[in-house]
């Protein structure tokens, strides 16, 4: 899949549809920004999987996502990053939430 085929993609909608996914606790202690920071690094993991650019293999072929390695990566470039003081099970529920929403708008199919 190469990026322009992420035309049906919406930020705006990814955040609402993660933040309506996420437990009330959670929405109290994300920003917006934050939501978005973790999806740019979902994303970020995707092209280092080659799962984004024109360099995917057989675009006909499902692409199967490893979402305990999505959530280490993530987990580990926010640490890096300094971002937040989230735990991973907070992670998690960013990560499945943009999983969810990729799902609804039938990205990855």
């Amino acid at each position: 899949m190469n990026e322009d085929e992420l035309i049906g993609y919406d930020d705006a909608a990814s955040v609402a549809f993660i933040r309506n996914y996420i437990p009330q606790e959670l929405k109290e202690l994300l920003s917006d920004d934050d939501i978005v920071y973790f999806v740019d690094l979902i994303y970020d993991y995707y092209e280092s999987r080659g799962y984004l650019g024109d360099d995917v293999i057989d675009e006909e072929e499902a692409i199967e996502i490893d979402e305990e390695e999505l959530l280490n990566y993530v987990v580990r470039n926010a640490q890096k990053d300094g971002v937040g003081k989230f735990e991973p099970d907070q992670i998690r529920f960013i990560v499945q939430g943009e999983l969810e929403y990729c799902e609804s708008i039938n990205l990855f199919d």
